[in-house]
């Protein structure tokens, strides 16, 4: 007789749903020719509260409402923006337990708050710690990309890589975003910083940067989200960026493939795709599209449509990275459900999770470093290799670290030390880059009670921690790396 053998996660293929837009009461009559156009989508996203109210009419009670304007106005790093697509794919039929929508009122409230993808999209103040509810160490620019520009928007941190942010918006804005201090527009809290030049002549500057410096083998096309650069804008410029021998692999950055499908489904941008990679294989170029997902129910057709579409164009691979965020995938199950449902049938390549950055305002959603290194631990054995996402830890001024390369880990305090084998674009030659340490901290709530009154006097002696004063710091910053880019280019 044939035994299995009891394993803590069982596979079982899912099949992928498109939410049903009309059980909303704002898109009761929206039709599917509306819903799968590009135009339509970006007309119809949810800007404010007004318009979140159009939508959802009596779904939500008034506490949810108040609760989400308290944080627009008192912690909110970005600004609101989310696309129809995505709004559709919070409280779908993917998530009701019992196969039938909760009841308008406190029963779907209930639900829109336990929501993982509203957890980060729609932020709301009760979501935010009380004590702690900003890191002491947090600040806008986390990674410290704006300290590394050898031109305005492009990031020198590895050795063959670069980061290229070729605008300041997207289609859609994660409460999460790394980029806090630069992408969408200002809130009430954080006044964003502007990119000063005009976009073409940035542009021109990162191409002449990459074109003298022939040790850059690799670009990362990012933003903010290429999907908000209109199509011939980018595709002129790919064309120009494939035409630096030195270029051997380029990647879009765009969470757009999930949160707006609709572009990637657009003939004009499949065809400029089609294009673009055409060339790219010519040279022998890899092109590759690197997407944003976090849970398992932001996985539909639409979505495997539009990364089917971008591979049969010509796209060597689509591949995601993720954030690691508390009630939003830090479970082992959520993760799996997450990689399987992108490789089923979306055909995206799982490829990173990152923990979520330092910024102002996140401690409810970052982990400890122990909880990803149990996560990566967890997640072993049941995917392709090549499927594996890699857990890593984004340190300052070192950049991508597998969670299980740490140093040395002080748990009691949260305090991780790192080093790394290679210098940024900001450390002279007499530096020596592998003895040195970088430090990287866990969040308070989740320490001993021993270490969490450790940080209460310690933050105490910390002086310029407030949002002011990171504000001042952040201007300054990105000032300098401007005069220094303009000096280097000249």
């Amino acid at each position: 007789m044939r035994q299995t053998t009891e394993q803590p996660y069982v596979y079982a293929r899912r099949e992928l749903i498109e939410p049903d837009w009309t059980r909303f009461p704002g898109w009761a009559d929206v039709t599917a020719g509306q819903w799968a156009d590009v135009q339509w989508q970006r007309v119809n996203c949810v800007k404010n509260l007004k318009q979140l109210r159009a939508l959802m009419g009596e779904l939500l009670t008034e506490e949810f409402y108040a609760d989400l304007e308290k944080d627009q106005q008192l912690r909110a790093t970005m600004s609101m923006l989310v696309p129809p697509q995505m709004m559709n794919t919070m409280v779908s039929e993917v998530t009701w337990a019992d196969g039938r929508m909760p009841r308008a009122g406190a029963e779907f409230t209930a639900a829109f708050y336990a929501d993982p993808v509203r957890r980060y999209m729609l932020p709301v103040f009760s979501d935010r710690f009380t004590e702690w509810a900003s890191h002491p160490y947090a600040t806008r620019d986390s990674l410290h990309e704006h300290d590394m520009w050898v031109a305005e928007g492009l990031t020198h941190r590895y050795p063959t890589k670069v980061l290229a942010e070729m605008l300041p918006t997207c289609p859609q804005y994660c409460g999460h975003c790394t980029r806090m201090d630069l992408v969408g527009n200002s809130t009430p809290q954080f006044t964003k910083l502007k990119l000063a030049g005009k976009p073409v002549d940035r542009h021109t500057a990162i191409l002449n940067y990459l074109q003298q410096n022939t040790g850059v083998r690799d670009v990362v096309v990012s933003g903010g989200d290429v999907a908000n650069m209109p199509w011939k804008n980018l595709e002129g410029w790919l064309d120009k960026l494939l035409d630096i021998d030195n270029i051997r692999d380029i990647r879009l950055a765009t969470k757009a493939l999930m949160g707006m499908p609709q572009h990637w489904l657009a003939p004009e941008t499949v065809e400029g795709v089609a294009r673009v990679a055409a060339k790219a294989r010519a040279r022998g170029v890899g092109l590759a599209i690197h997407t944003h997902v976090n849970s398992a129910q932001s996985v539909t057709p639409l979505v495997a449509q539009a990364s089917r579409a971008m591979l049969d164009a010509g796209i060597r691979d689509v591949r995601n990275q993720g954030v690691l965020m508390r009630g939003v995938n830090d479970t082992s199950t959520q993760l799996l459900d997450l990689c399987f449902a992108l490789a089923d049938d979306a055909m995206i390549t799982p490829y990173y999770f990152y923990m979520c950055d330092m910024i102002p305002f996140s401690e409810h959603w970052r982990v400890s470093l122990s909880h990803a290194q149990h996560l990566q631990h967890s997640i072993l054995g049941y995917l392709p290799g090549f499927a594996t996402p890699r857990i890593v830890c984004d340190v300052p001024f070192v950049g991508k670290r597998w969670v299980h390369q740490v140093d040395t880990y002080d748990t009691e305090r949260g305090i991780s030390y790192w080093r790394k084998n290679y210098r940024t674009s900001i450390e002279s030659e007499d530096v020596d880059v592998s003895s040195a340490e970088y430090v990287y901290y866990d969040p308070i709530d989740t320490l001993p009670a021993s270490g969490q009154e450790w940080w209460r006097q310690h933050a105490a002696e910390l002086d310029g921690q407030d949002a002011a004063a990171q504000e001042e710091r952040a201007v300054a910053a990105a000032a300098a790396s401007r005069q220094a880019s303009v000096d280097q280019l000249a």
